[in-house]
């Protein structure tokens, strides 16, 4: 582990900078540590960096305003719709990341959403349906990407080891079915 300060962290951006356009930030979880990421998309902004999170929305945002002034969008993964389905792939509720996921969507801060396609853990398609009957009315406004992930059996826990990952058919199918139910950008990873 290296523990890096926000001015050594902005000292290795400045390096980048003719060749990036903006930083995102992930983890673990990197909302965990509001304060550093406040700091350091704060130091980005002085830079003319877009700033992005890569969140798993467990940490409530609404009580962050100031690090949501300096962010320009969240990517936020919403790993199963059904509380049950969440819980078995996270063994956590959802609850919190689907306020998120709507606060954020309010505040024109949900960059993209973001699914894991595991068909042995739940249903992907109930998950895309359930997530657009949920999120409508941004859709509407057209502000939302769905990003479909293909499940890969690589760096996961023992038991999803054996999992398989979805063919490219079954993901055009699932991409078919999100811009069906009304997301007009979907991306398939």
């Amino acid at each position: 582990v290296l523990w890096m300060t926000v001015e050594e962290v902005i000292a290795q951006i400045k390096k980048q900078i003719p060749f990036i356009r903006g930083v995102t930030v992930s983890g673990g979880e990197c909302t965990l540590y509001p304060e550093f990421l406040t700091a350091l998309f704060s130091e980005c902004k002085k830079l003319g960096l877009h700033t992005l999170i890569d969140s798993n929305g467990m940490v409530d945002f609404r009580v962050y305003p100031e690090l949501l002034a300096v962010t320009d969008g969240v990517m936020l993964d919403i790993k199963a719709y059904s509380e049950k389905d969440h819980v078995a792939v996270t063994d956590f509720g959802n609850e919190q990341v689907l306020k998120n996921a709507a606060f954020l969507a309010e505040h024109s801060k949900l960059y993209e959403i973001r699914t894991v396609v595991v068909r042995e853990l739940f249903d992907p398609v109930k998950v895309i349906e359930s997530i657009a009957a949920y999120l409508c009315f941004f859709m509407d406004i057209g502000m939302l990407r769905y990003k479909l992930i293909a499940y890969r059996p690589f760096g996961v826990r023992e038991q999803y080891q054996t999992y398989e990952s979805p063919d490219v058919s079954y993901m055009e199918q699932l991409k078919n079915i999100a811009i069906q139910v009304g997301f007009q950008e979907v991306i398939i990873i």
